[in-house]
């Protein structure tokens, strides 16, 4: 009696072969995944004193705040909170120098590039 290959028998061999070797790379106990550590300190970045009632430095504060609770719940890798801090750097000093459209720019395109709502 001859037996027919068929391509589904194929691609269920496949299958299963792929599923019974994805085991073999996993160690018994191994740790789950660690949320990221928390921003250093809960304190406020470092900015330079920011215009009270500017529009720049309402949106910095309230980035920051997203931010911050982000990186905290392990949302946000601290690699990247470090990197969005760099840029909020340099929006904080536009802020503080009285360029609220240059610091606005900067917080959107920070924002959009990180995937924040701008």
């Amino acid at each position: 009696m001859r037996r027919i290959f068929s391509p589904i028998a194929a691609v269920a061999a496949a299958l299963a072969a792929a599923v019974s070797l994805g085991g073999c790379n996993q160690t018994a106990g191994a740790p789950p995944p660690v949320a990221a550590a928390p921003a250093p300190g809960t304190g406020a970045p470092a900015w330079p004193p920011l215009p009270e009632n500017a529009a720049c430095t309402e949106s910095l504060n309230s980035y920051q705040k997203v931010l911050t609770a982000d990186v905290t719940t392990g949302n946000l890798a601290h690699s990247v909170y470090d990197q969005i801090e760099v840029d909020l750097m340099r929006a904080a000093n536009a802020c503080a120098a009285g360029k609220d459209g240059e610091a606005a720019g900067i917080i959107r395109a920070t924002r959009i590039k990180h995937g924040y709502h701008a």
